[in-house]
């Protein structure tokens, strides 16, 4: 068999066990399983990057339940033929961070754009695969293990991939967490965008590949003008916007010295449903379900008179690819132009879970008092200040300019409003707090059974 015959067949190949997987509804993970093999292997069998040997084909076609090597009984020239011819023809595009908020957000953007999309995730002995678990067994969708700190690991992932496009989207992301762990968050955060863009052209892909860095609103740190666009002097405040700061600075040295089409989006505040629960909105959507439910007393929080511009990250993603999409390489700030206070947030969120909160006092001693609600809340504080939750340096005025993004990505940054993006959140977190506080109960329930005897 020629070289060319044999990757006609690797490519039929793939293309069969990618029908069978969606067919069956098996996930990737699964087929590792069945098979013995990692799931980086079978996604380098999944995107034909990998040819088939006579035992992997044995193996795949007793796993799946047919032979590999012949097309999928009802799928000859039916409607999923042009499925079929277009696989190969599909954008790749590779994320970083593909299980956080943005991530996953990204990856149903992208996949519903026709893409394949291919997401790097860290080996642990925990897996966090909560928020794309439901993007598992598409057909174009694949997980490869490698680690920001690793540049071996992204060099042999990108060079299996060769993706059109990378987003860099991992990052140790929480400001506070970066006083505490200021070595990790540089490596991760500033070092690790140079071990991607070394990675690309290691792989000989600088001036085919696209790569959207996801900088951050906190560069602004200190401000020097309000609001802030992508002429505006940057004055870092935390070691998470310093290393952030070298992230953009490389991407831009590499843009200009390797002629690489680079791009850093100047992200601020995003949040969504799927934003993680150490973050002061999450953290106040919770509480304000758990508070309304009967599951916590009070929410202690810091500067409550912070100012943000608050987005939705689900219309923050779209603004990502468009980046990518313009003839040349150049940096957008996203955000919404609309700012609000914590103290705001705080007041919204109580609201959407029935709670009126009135505040006084200032500093220190400012409370949010329930003025109107649930009897038993009414009079009470539930919303207190506490020093331990003010930074060692803390950001008090961000708010962006998205005017160029509007005008050359045509992009609507106020598509969700902020009352909405609350909303969204506030609904989501007190179904979430319902389910749990049902669940203690059958736990609670079962324990005295068990106690009682009533239950062997």
């Amino acid at each position: 068999m020629t070289r060319e015959e044999k990757a006609r067949l690797n490519s039929f190949v793939a293309k069969n066990v990618n029908m069978l997987l969606e067919e069956k509804g098996m996930t990737q993970r699964e087929l590792a399983e069945k098979v013995g093999k990692s799931e980086a292997e079978v996604s380098r069998w999944l995107t034909g990057r990998n040819g088939f040997s006579k035992t992997a084909i044995a193996r795949l076609s007793v796993a799946l339940g047919h032979d590999i090597t012949t097309r999928p009984v009802g799928l000859g020239t039916g409607g999923n033929t042009d499925n079929i011819v277009k696989h190969g023809n599909r954008k790749v595009a590779l994320i970083t961070g593909v299980t956080g908020q943005d991530g996953s957000y990204l990856s149903e953007f992208l996949l519903e754009k026709g893409y394949e999309v291919h997401g790097i995730i860290r080996r642990s002995s925990v897996d966090f695969r909560e928020r794309i678990a439901h993007l598992e067994g598409r057909p174009n969708f694949h997980l490869h293990y490698a680690d920001m700190s690793d540049s071996m690991s992204i060099v042999k992932v990108i060079d299996t991939v060769r993706p059109d496009e990378v987003y860099n989207l991992a990052a140790q992301s929480h400001v506070q967490v970066s006083f505490d762990s200021p070595e990790f968050t540089a490596d991760v955060d500033a070092v690790g965008v140079l071990r991607v863009l070394e990675a690309v052209r290691a792989c000989h892909l600088e001036q085919t590949c696209r790569i959207y860095q996801a900088s951050t609103s906190e560069l602004y740190g200190k401000v020097e003008q309000v609001p802030q666009n992508e002429n505006t002097p940057f004055h870092p405040y935390s070691p998470y916007a310093v290393a952030k700061l070298y992230g953009f600075w490389i991407v831009k040295e590499y843009r200009e010295a390797y002629n690489m089409f680079c791009c850093s989006g100047i992200l601020f505040n995003h949040e969504s449903e799927r934003r993680g629960e150490t973050f002061v909105t999450r953290k106040i959507t919770l509480a304000a379900a758990r508070i309304a439910q009967g599951h916590q007393d009070c929410l202690w929080l810091g500067n409550l008179s912070s100012l943000r511009d608050w987005g939705y990250a689900k219309d923050y993603v779209e603004c990502m690819w468009l980046i990518l999409q313009q003839d040349k390489p150049e940096d957008f700030v996203i955000a919404t132009g609309v700012q609000h206070s914590v103290r705001e947030f705080c007041y919204e969120a109580f609201k959407c879970a029935g709670i009126t909160l009135e505040f006084s006092g200032e500093g220190l001693e400012e409370k949010g008092i329930c003025v109107a609600g649930p009897k038993n809340l009414v009079g009470k504080t539930l919303v207190a200040v506490s020093e331990d939750f003010y930074r060692p340096t803390d950001v008090v005025n961000l708010w962006g300019d998205p005017t160029k993004a509007k005008a050359k990505l045509k992009w609507n940054p106020n598509k969700t409003s902020f009352e909405q993006l609350v909303e969204l959140m506030v609904k989501h977190d007190m179904a979430k707090v319902a389910g749990e506080g049902a669940a203690m109960k059958v736990r609670t329930n079962l324990a005295e059974y068990l106690e009682k005897g009533i239950v062997r």
